[in-house]
């Protein structure tokens, strides 16, 4: 699939409907896990766009579909939290995962942040191997209801150059040559 039959953008409040959708095709066994809440999903505008160092993006297909989704949280001082990064099963592998995860890398550089942190669990493999791509560090594993919770961290303040207008080659380390 080419690039333009996708794009990625802000997320606006009516967007809301197919976001919680996507929320809730993510989730596996089809529940909420013990670590979540899911409370950001209800009000993303609030949670995301209204509070400085926080942000979510789509991914929308020009029928005005939203394929996909992503969000920054500030985390603590220095640090930000991915979250909410889900992809429609039917446009998978086609490069949205990525072009969402730089969205939000670039993001977490403008807004100076030191560190990025995500978790996932164990069954989202396609997760697992974007994350290795990017180049996140296993930092540890916990159980939560026998399954095994991943967090992974990336450093940012290894001296890369900040970003601009560009792929993300454009980062430097490290997060050049991710394509």
């Amino acid at each position: 699939m080419s690039i333009t039959e996708w794009f990625i953008r802000d997320f606006n409040p009516h967007d809301l409907p197919e976001c919680q959708r996507l929320y809730k095709e993510g989730l596996l066994g089809g529940k909420i896990a013990e670590n979540d809440t899911g409370l950001d999903i209800d009000d993303i505008e609030a949670v995301y766009m209204r509070i400085k160092g926080n942000h979510f993006w789509v991914a929308q297909i020009p029928v005005g579909r939203v394929v996909g989704m992503v969000g920054v949280q500030h985390h603590e001082e220095g640090t930000a939290q991915i979250r909410r990064l889900r992809v429609a099963q039917d446009h998978r592998r086609r490069g949205i995962g990525s072009a969402l995860l730089e969205s939000a890398l670039r993001f977490c550089q403008q807004q100076q942040y030191m560190k990025v942190t995500l978790d996932t669990f164990m069954e989202r493999e396609p997760a697992l191997a974007l994350f290795k791509k990017f180049r996140f560090i296993h930092e540890r594993t916990r159980t939560v209801n026998d399954k095994e919770l991943l967090y992974f961290y990336l450093d940012l303040y290894t001296g890369a150059p900040r970003p601009h207008k560009g792929d993300a080659s454009d980062f430097g380390s490290p997060l050049s040559g991710l394509r």
